[in-house]
């Protein structure tokens, strides 16, 4: 999780960097200016698109729908485009729980990390707590829990709750990070950036003592 962590950070520092580029902000608005028009003539399909790749990247570890955030907040605005973002990640999770749940580990191993599965898979069941579940995707990346859960045959209404909450905030705050990147607002670029890599530490710090008690039961 540091690793990760730090990783976040970096990137972060990287995306104030880009923030404050005069050249990256004349590229970015030259791809909005040239993309906008396509998605005004087909909104619809725009939107059906934006959701679908938000529903990829919330599946695969190695796919990522943030190069199309700026176009889609210039189409739609901060509200609409938190909302398709969220129903994407929550249409990913769910692809990700059923995926496991019918065909189980022979297809998923080549969709996420196998080392993270199998570490998790062993200490997360159809029986774990409801707010032991939330702060696990909370804590993880998005595309592992809906693996882990849909093996471990987590009730899916339960899962779907754990995901709407624990999802939502997190486009919210994606949304309004693009949206400092695109307004040049550093300050609050790296302030967004920072409070979602602290929620995270912290879920994973409870996460890992709320696991390790569980698992010193008798």
């Amino acid at each position: 999780m540091w690793g990760r962590a730090l990783l976040l950070g970096l990137l972060l520092a990287g995306l104030a960097l880009l923030a404050s580029s005069e050249a990256f902000q004349s590229l970015l608005r030259r791809a909005v200016d040239a993309a906008a028009p396509v998605i005004s003539t087909h909104p619809v399909w725009g939107a059906v698109l934006f959701v679908l790749l938000s529903c990829l990247s919330a599946m695969l570890a190695f796919f990522s729908s943030a190069l199309l955030l700026p176009v889609a907040l210039q189409a739609w605005g901060k509200a609409v485009c938190a909302l398709l973002l969220w129903l994407g990640w929550m249409l990913g999770g769910a692809c990700a729980y059923g995926i496991a749940r019918a065909w189980g580990r022979p297809v998923i191993r080549r969709l996420t990390s196998a080392s993270m599965l199998a570490r998790y898979e062993e200490r997360i069941s159809r029986r774990t707590p409801f707010g032991v579940v939330l702060l696990f995707q909370l804590a993880v990346p998005s595309e592992i829990p809906g693996y882990v859960l849909g093996l471990a045959r987590y009730g899916l209404r339960r899962y779907l709750a754990v995901l709407a909450l624990a999802e939502l905030p997190y486009a919210v705050g994606t949304v309004y990070l693009g949206a400092s990147l695109l307004e040049r607002r550093t300050p609050v670029l790296l302030g967004l950036g920072a409070a979602g890599i602290l929620v995270a530490l912290w879920a994973f710090h409870l996460l890992r003592k709320r696991l390790g008690q569980q698992s010193s039961r008798p």
